[in-house]
């Protein structure tokens, strides 16, 4: 018999009462100053340890920056060295962490069922002034009547033979082999950023980078005014629907963004600007006037978009949407819908009447530069740094054709419109057969709505195109 059984027998045989059979769990002392690890003079103990796996764990729930140079503000601010020797971006986020979490000063995540449970109770919209709702029933009343007039003319196109329009496209492509550079003009010391043709096709706006904005006419391209008002570039330039056409020359008949933040309005009488639109917080990427004349809206590097009231000169809406700057922006020639372009590659449209978006135009991989509607009022054109133009169709809220225009980012894009003129044959052109597009390439693409197809090339980088509404002939710079 082992040892161990004798004592266990000793202690069975003996009297309970004088035996000691031990002690509770919760009366054990507890002691966590033993060494973990490795035996050493540098072994932690285990309360070190226990401390080691707290400070690791509140860590995992920090909030932290994750842009390094924001990571060094607050490690200075803190008084930790900005960096250490052989130390990366994620290391010293790392350090960082550990820093805010010996000092006690930091944040946790944002508890999820809190957050869900915030944005139930959150408004999702903003209230809106009185002028803007009077402007939203106006812009419904306006484009009713504009809606039903374009279905009427689309209905009378539909009955026009398919030989007809086949000839007419053939005759198009005659002539858009017979284009030639027709006339140059050195406009300004620095680069030009923008024209577009008066309504009546009689007058070429052109701004450039010193500020100026210059008139020349066509087809001699001969200086008739000079217009000055921005202090840095002219980034966008947009005619009044009836400037050059029954709009007063003392009203307004021009307007221009610059990146001096700032929209001018001009009439074509006066150097200096009839009346000046502020609001926007950085450089003015795009301006373009609603089919009214009534209302425009611009762009900006803000990130966001606006509306104004021309009349009034006052500020209707500030837009918000896009996650980086908005660069372009379009009209439905119906006045209902605008699109806006960003640069984070994502365009959308908007319903002016409610303010909601009704379809998003997600499908470029790289910045929006130019929206163009086309006269059926339920296509868009988009074109993209990523060398494509894309064409969307609002109803069944997608893209129809995407074709890759360019061997460069792609600037400017312009549908072909007739506003209801008919041919010269007394045919009636359907709207929308083609339209143009200018890029980086150095090149001027004329495209099929139905099949794309390159004509012309022209020897000068451009930053913006515009079909001549009249002669079907295209402007560059």
């Amino acid at each position: 018999m082992s040892r161990r059984a004798v004592e266990i027998e000793e202690v069975a045989d003996g009297d309970d009462g004088d035996v000691e059979m031990g002690v509770l769990l919760q009366d054990v002392a507890q002691s966590y100053d033993y060494s973990v690890g490795p035996a050493g003079a540098g072994a932690p103990t285990a309360k070190e340890a226990l401390r080691e796996l707290e400070l690791r764990k509140e860590q995992r729930s920090l909030i932290v920056p994750t842009d390094d140079r924001q990571v060094r503000l607050k490690l200075r601010a803190m008084g930790e060295p900005i960096t250490c020797f052989g130390e990366g971006p994620g290391e010293r986020r790392e350090r960082l962490k550990k820093c805010l979490s010996l000092s006690g000063s930091f944040v946790h995540d944002v508890d999820v069922e809190a957050e869900e449970h915030a944005e139930v109770e959150e408004e999702f919209y903003t209230p809106g002034s009185e002028e803007l709702l009077s402007a939203r029933r106006w812009m419904a009343e306006y484009s009713l009547p504009r809606s039903r007039q374009r279905v009427s003319h689309q209905s009378k196109e539909s009955k026009t033979p398919l030989s007809t329009n086949v000839q007419h496209r053939k005759k198009i492509i005659g002539r858009l082999k017979e284009f030639t550079l027709f006339a140059s003009q050195a406009a300004a010391d620095r680069p030009v950023g923008m024209t577009r043709f008066s309504p009546d096709s009689s007058t070429l706006a052109m701004g450039s980078w010193s500020g100026t904005i210059k008139l020349y006419t066509v087809p001699d391209l001969s200086q008739v005014a000079i217009k000055r008002g921005h202090t840095d570039r002219v980034g966008g330039i947009a005619w009044h629907p009836q400037a050059t056409l029954d709009q007063s020359q003392s009203a307004v008949n021009l307007v221009s963004g610059g990146a001096d933040g700032l929209v001018h309005l001009w009439s074509l009488q006066e150097e200096i600007p009839i009346r000046t639109l502020s609001g926007h917080d950085s450089k003015v990427n795009r301006v373009e006037f609603h089919p009214s004349g009534r209302l425009l809206g611009s762009t900006s590097l803000d990130q966001t978009w606006r509306l104004w009231d021309v009349e009034q000169g006052a500020e209707l809406l500030v837009q918000e949407g896009h996650s980086r700057e908005v660069y372009s922006i379009a009209f439905q020639d119906d006045g209902a819908l605008a699109a806006t372009g960003g640069m984070d590659a994502i365009g959308r449209i908007w319903d002016l009447r409610t303010g909601r978006t009704i379809m998003v135009l997600d499908g470029h991989v790289k910045a929006i530069l130019g929206l163009d509607f086309s006269p059926t009022g339920y296509q868009v054109a988009s074109a993209s740094s990523d060398a494509s133009v894309k064409i969307w169709d609002i109803r069944k809220v997608s893209a129809v054709a995407t074709i890759p225009a360019h061997l460069h980012q792609v600037t400017d894009v312009r549908f072909f419109k007739t506003h209801g003129r008919a041919d010269v044959d007394g045919v009636l052109r359907p709207d929308g057969t083609y339209f143009v597009s200018g890029g980086q390439d150095s090149r001027v693409n004329v495209s099929s709505n139905l099949a794309a197809g390159a004509n012309g090339r022209y020897g000068v980088r451009m930053t913006g195109c515009r079909s001549n509404p009249c002669r079907g002939t295209p402007a560059k710079c």
